[in-house]
């Protein structure tokens, strides 16, 4: 029996060469707004993509978006698409492939370490894993 609900889990770069490699393939990033606009977002560009904006929990209360289901539907109708998640750490986004998997959806994949890794030593995200941490595209919007 699986450990997920979902189909599994990528490093960050197997996420990134599944989106820039497989025409299909999508990247949902869960965090919320705030996290977009002041930490910065993966950048697709380089794989003719963007990456979907679809918060799992809304800012300031960080209460569950009761509509993350339908606004992912709404960017990927087709349950057969392969969807990568990601939020700041690896937490949320397995939540969120869990949901999408259980809603229909075939392949749903968390993405370890998320977009700043977890926390080192002094307290601090973005240097001891993550997106960011490992090279990979993103920008500040």
């Amino acid at each position: 029996m699986s450990e997920h609900v979902y189909a599994g889990d990528k490093t960050p770069q197997e996420a990134w060469n599944m989106v820039s490699s497989q025409s299909g393939t999508m990247l949902i990033d869960v965090r919320s707004s705030a996290e977009w606009a002041f930490v910065g977002v993966p950048d697709l560009s380089g794989a003719d993509k963007k990456t979907i904006l679809v918060a799992w929990q809304e800012f300031p209360d960080m209460a569950v978006n009761p509509s993350f289901v339908d606004q992912v539907r709404n960017a990927a109708p087709d349950p057969s698409t392969p969807l990568l998640f990601l939020c700041r750490s690896g937490q949320r986004s397995q939540a969120a492939a869990a949901a999408l998997t259980t809603a229909g959806y075939e392949t749903c994949f968390n993405v370890l370490e998320g977009f700043e890794g977890d926390k080192d030593a002094a307290g601090h995200r973005g240097t001891v894993g993550g997106w960011k941490f490992h090279g990979l595209p993103w920008k500040q919007r």
